[in-house]
């Protein structure tokens, strides 16, 4: 799969699996990515082999007995900030991982095999959701796949700054799970004061989601910062083509005027 080919899909059709594959190939093309192919196989004819449970919390601790228990995958508490974390094969190939990279391996082979089941965007953290007998249930795949009721989950979204939300937390869409998953890797290069690779991977993030217009917006001020003015504004334009709030759009305009003065 290519990433530009990702950006033109309907986020139903995007194999997240196969998109985190095409993200970590751009990083690392001799990477194994047939491992997690064949890992995540595994994990579906493990799992249709056995009598499936029909319930919420049945299949939630069926999913984190295979994926935690048996294969050891799990949050990496001691050298979270590695980037590798946010890499879905070096994930699967280090057993350790962020709380999205985890919770796409779990919501994916739900999905796979036909369980219903949602990666679950809370302030800093990132939980699933998995639905069944008319149910749903909760696991941390960061803390080993354990069992959270509601009130834990609000909980650790109050415990990183957040307000608790009425009805329960936002379930990602495919591209917002890999939007988030590589805005890790952004947002850690970025703090590193690794412009160029900031820049790189807001470059894939353009590509993979062209329509979410914060990603431009950041895209732009890095090229700006390293003095790729026609480049941020390429980038500022392609944002004010996806904009439909007016004041965004004045606060573009705004920005590139100032582009084309500076430039002169």
């Amino acid at each position: 799969m290519l990433l530009a080919t990702i950006g033109l899909m309907d986020d139903a059709d995007i194999d997240v699996i196969e998109a985190g594959i095409a993200l970590s190939l751009a990083d690392n093309p001799r990477t194994d990515a047939d491992r997690l192919r064949r890992l995540m196989t595994g994990w579906a004819v493990s799992l249709q082999r056995d009598l499936a449970p029909s319930t919420a919390k049945g299949r939630a601790l069926r999913l984190a007995s295979l994926i935690a228990g048996e294969a050891g995958l799990t949050g990496d508490t001691q050298d979270y900030d590695n980037p590798l974390n946010a890499d879905l094969v070096a994930v699967a190939t280090r057993s350790r991982g962020l709380p999205i990279s985890l919770s796409i391996l779990y919501v994916a082979l739900a999905r796979r095999i036909g369980w219903r089941a949602d990666a679950l965007a809370l302030p800093g953290h990132v939980l699933v959701e998995v639905h069944g007998g008319g149910e749903s249930a909760l696991l941390d795949p960061f803390d080993h796949g354990i069992s959270l009721t509601a009130a834990r989950a609000a909980d650790i979204a109050r415990q990183a700054g957040g307000a608790p939300v009425a009805g329960g937390f936002p379930a990602m869409s495919t591209r917002q799970m890999l939007v988030r998953m590589v805005s890790n890797q952004a947002s850690r290069a970025r703090l590193n004061g690794d412009i160029g690779r900031a820049l790189m991977l807001y470059e894939r993030l353009t590509t993979i989601a062209p329509d979410q217009g914060g990603l431009w917006w950041e895209r732009a001020r890095l090229e700006q910062r390293i003095g790729r003015l026609a480049a941020a504004r390429a980038s500022l334009t392609a944002m004010l083509e996806t904009t439909h709030d007016a004041q965004v759009g004045e606060r573009i305009r705004a920005t590139l005027a100032t582009l084309a003065r500076s430039e002169n």
